[in-house]
């Protein structure tokens, strides 16, 4: 088996060490931030951790209606700029915390007077080195070079401490039953599969969501272009119908991530003028409406609440980047050129 398969179907276990192992420090850092209560939340990320983050400004935006914003760390690093930081808090995403630009603008928010938090699944890292409250993610060794179990344990940790620090009794119960419906999504591995066969020869598609699940549209993107070499471009509807649209024709290859919820409408909206238009879309959804106008429906075995959707919603995707690589004849553990651990300043 390839490291990248089981590390997909580690992820129910990992969640559920991240549940049981880290939340006495999360509530004690949400504790920290209730205290502070900063102006401002700034999140500090790249590559896969960086959609992390996207996640987390819907997230915190939504249940601690907070402002949040994603850095932008070549302001630290490249153009030495001083940000006055005072008034915020700092959450730096790292899987292997070695991110050296992360770790410097993470370092340099704590001398600026920031409450510092950093995320990571490496404690004796940089990243939590260079923090006041450093967050382990717990999901063990990750060996295959694209991240799986280190995103969503990613995600876990954010709704965890945007849980906590509103006091959101409702949403800490709908994470502790994750595990089991992370169990019931990996049942979906062989319908992945059929789908990499019947999408084998593409070379490019889109990868489309709304609002939470943007995340979603951006790591089955990246995931897709690390191990399939694909053109995947990401977006938001709203952004797709303002030109982005006019690519897509006959057989044109579109991921639709479409969980119920406030943003369902928009997207049943969206596999419309796909249908339309003839593409082949690949639509991971609930809704048997929706459904219906997928040419691949993906029909999703459980109902989780709307902010937690990206957590399973991203599984399907993850198949699917494994079974296409292997399709096209690649090795999805190590793709060619890419590293663990990327260093940039």
């Amino acid at each position: 088996m390839l490291h990248m398969q089981a590390e997909i179907g580690e992820q129910p276990e990992a969640i559920r060490r991240l549940l049981c192992e880290e939340g006495a420090q999360i509530a004690r850092v949400a504790a920290a931030l209730r205290a502070r209560q900063p102006a401002v939340l700034l999140l500090v990320a790249r590559g896969t951790s960086d959609n992390a983050a996207t996640y987390a400004k819907y997230l915190f935006g939504l249940v601690n209606h907070t402002i949040v914003a994603l850095a932008a760390p070549s302001l630290t690093t490249v153009y030495g700029a001083s940000l006055n930081l005072a008034q915020a808090a700092v959450i730096g995403i790292s899987q292997s915390g070695e991110s050296t630009d992360v770790v410097e603008v993470m370092r340099q928010a704590g001398q600026a007077g920031a409450l510092t938090i950093g995320l990571t699944n490496n404690a004796a890292s940089p990243l939590a080195a260079s923090v006041q409250y450093p967050l382990l993610l717990h999901a063990g060794e990750e060996k295959a070079l694209p991240a799986t179990k280190t995103y969503t344990a990613s995600l876990a940790a954010l709704a965890m401490l945007a849980a906590h620090l509103a006091g959101d009794k409702r949403l800490l119960e709908a994470l502790a039953a994750l595990p089991e419906a992370l169990h019931a999504v990996l049942e979906l591995e062989p319908i992945m599969a059929e789908a990499a066969a019947r999408f084998r020869h593409i070379e490019r598609c889109v990868s489309l969501a709304r609002g939470v699940n943007y995340a979603t549209a951006l790591e089955a993107a990246l995931k897709l272009k690390e191990t399939c070499y694909l053109s995947a471009e990401p977006y938001s509807t709203a952004d797709f119908m303002h030109g982005p649209i006019a690519v897509v024709e006959e057989d044109f290859p579109a991921l639709l991530f479409a969980p119920p919820g406030r943003a369902q409408p928009v997207m049943e909206e969206m596999a419309q003028a796909l249908a339309r238009r003839r593409a082949a879309s690949l639509i991971v959804a609930r809704s048997p409406d929706l459904l219906r106008l997928a040419a691949l429906p993906v029909a999703m075995p459980v109902d989780v609440d709307e902010l937690l959707t990206p957590i399973v919603y991203i599984v399907p995707a993850q198949f699917f980047a494994l079974h296409l690589a292997q399709a096209k004849g690649f090795d999805p553990d190590a793709p060619r050129g890419l590293h663990k651990v990327t260093r940039t300043r």
